[in-house]
């Protein structure tokens, strides 16, 4: 019986979970369309397929609703990136992997998007930008920065200030190709030129942070 309860629960919290999913993608073409402030929550309902009251069941307002899908994008693009080892040796090889992994994750057609949508509201909401940089990037810089912090420990590394080490490579990753696709003024840079680029910023990072030989 007890088992029955809690298969019953997990299948409860499954369909919920579905739920929420639906809406936020709903919710996602209605803003990405419309924009945050001239999006409505009737339309957010229409478009993700439930009601109004459903919609309200789950989200107590737009606010809410637009903090919950710039989470669960950040999230999305966390899961892709930062597996990164402490005893992997090879520094220019984990590097290669972290950064091509970075800079196919921010590419991501639906990462744009979220960032266009935050862009847009965060000039009469700054605390959505905020939010964004707390659940996105601000959680890749540590990540990076403790591995970074690690292989210094080791003496794999010469670093001073790992947290501004993480920064500067990741932004050497994305940083040339981000700003044109961001703006739409470029289509998203094939495999190769990433691939380039990544390469580049490990030269450059390598060599200020490399121990120096002899």
């Amino acid at each position: 019986m007890r088992g029955d309860t809690a298969t019953a629960v997990v299948a409860d919290e499954a369909i919920d979970s579905a739920k929420r999913r639906q809406i936020v993608d709903g919710a996602r073409s209605v803003f990405l369309a419309q924009g945050f402030d001239a999006a409505s929550m009737g339309e957010i309902a229409r478009a993700a397929g439930v009601s109004k009251g459903t919609l309200y069941v789950y989200f107590d307002s737009k606010e809410e609703l637009f903090a919950a899908l710039v989470k669960s994008q950040c999230a999305l693009t966390a899961e892709r990136l930062f597996e990164l080892q402490d005893d992997s040796h090879d520094i220019r090889g984990a590097l290669r992997r972290l950064g091509l992994s970075f800079v196919e994750a921010v590419l991501e057609p639906s990462h744009v998007s979220t960032v266009r949508m935050v862009i847009g509201a965060a000039d009469r909401k700054p605390e959505i930008g905020q939010l964004f940089l707390t659940a996105g990037p601000r959680q890749g810089w540590a990540r990076l920065s403790a591995w970074l912090a690690t292989k210094a420990e080791q003496g794999e590394l010469v670093i001073d200030d790992a947290d501004v080490a993480a920064k500067q490579f990741l932004t050497m990753c994305h940083g040339p190709v981000m700003m044109p696709v961001l703006i739409g003024a470029e289509p998203t840079p094939p495999q190769e030129r990433i691939a380039y680029l990544v390469e580049k910023a490990i030269d450059v990072f390598m060599a200020a942070y490399a121990p120096k030989q002899g």
